[in-house]
Parts: structure tokens; C-alpha cells; sequence
């Protein structure tokens, strides 16, 4: 169970550093906006220009935090529904491997599967890098 765990904590790690280059974009994009936004206002509107600069950096912060949560939730949604899709076509082709073989797929069998599918993919990987 520990190479699942192992998976897992990978899988986790690659979530969260996916998530927070989105976010770090996206707070990027929605905060230039939100300059763009008190810059204009400030020129072209005398109840905008009389308000202190606090106010003005909340309302810029307000949409870089925008920017960052939508952002960084999007990218982890879109990750998860690659993740699952992956996950179901490894499960399916499983299921068709075992019943090939006389079979029930079981989630301990289906988890000896993808264990044997990859120590063989490795060792195939290896052996090309010999070759090399």
C-alpha cells in the first residue's frame, strides 16, 4: 500500500504546484487589470480621484484576488477531470485485461494490475535505455 500512498502524495504534489503557477498567473492578469481599472477611473472620474489610496489598493486588491482564486480553482478542476478520465481508462482497460484472462476485477486485482503494468513499463524503459 505504500507505492499507493506514494502515488498519491505525487499526484497531490503535482495539484498543488499546477494550482499555484495558475493562480500566480492569474492574480497576475486580473491585478493589471485592476491598476488599468483604478488608473482610469482616477483620470476620468473626480469622485474616484478624491478617494485615499487605501481605497484605491482595495479595489485593486479585490480583483487580484479574484484573479488568483478563479484562476488557481480552474486549473485544479481541469487537473481533477484529466485525472479522473485517466483514472476510468486505466480502470476500464483493466477490467478487459482481467476478464481476458478468466478474471473478476476486483479492486485488488485491479490494484495488482496497474502495479504489474508498471513494473513492466519500467523495466521496458530501462532495457531501451540500455540499448542506448
Amino acid at each position: 500500500m505504500s507505492a499507493h500512498r506514494e502515488r498519491r502524495r505525487e499526484q497531490a504534489d503535482e495539484a498543488y504546484k499546477l494550482q499555484a503557477s495558475a493562480g500566480a498567473l492569474g492574480a497576475a492578469k486580473f491585478g493589471a487589470i485592476g491598476v488599468s481599472a483604478a488608473v482610469v477611473a482616477h483620470y476620468s472620474w473626480p469622485w474616484f480621484r478624491r478617494q485615499t489610496l487605501a481605497g484605491k489598493g482595495f479595489l485593486v486588491s479585490i480583483f487580484t484576488v479574484y484573479g488568483l482564486v478563479t484562476a488557481a480553482d480552474h486549473a485544479l478542476l481541469n487537473h481533477e477531470h484529466e485525472q479522473r478520465v485517466a483514472e476510468a481508462n486505466m480502470r476500464r482497460e483493466a477490467r478487459f485485461d482481467l476478464a481476458r484472462r478468466g478474471m473478476v476485477a476486483t479492486e485488488s486485482e485491479i490494484l495488482k494490475w496497474r502495479a504489474e503494468k508498471e513494473r513492466a513499463s519500467h523495466s521496458s524503459a530501462n532495457t531501451q535505455q540500455d540499448q542506448q
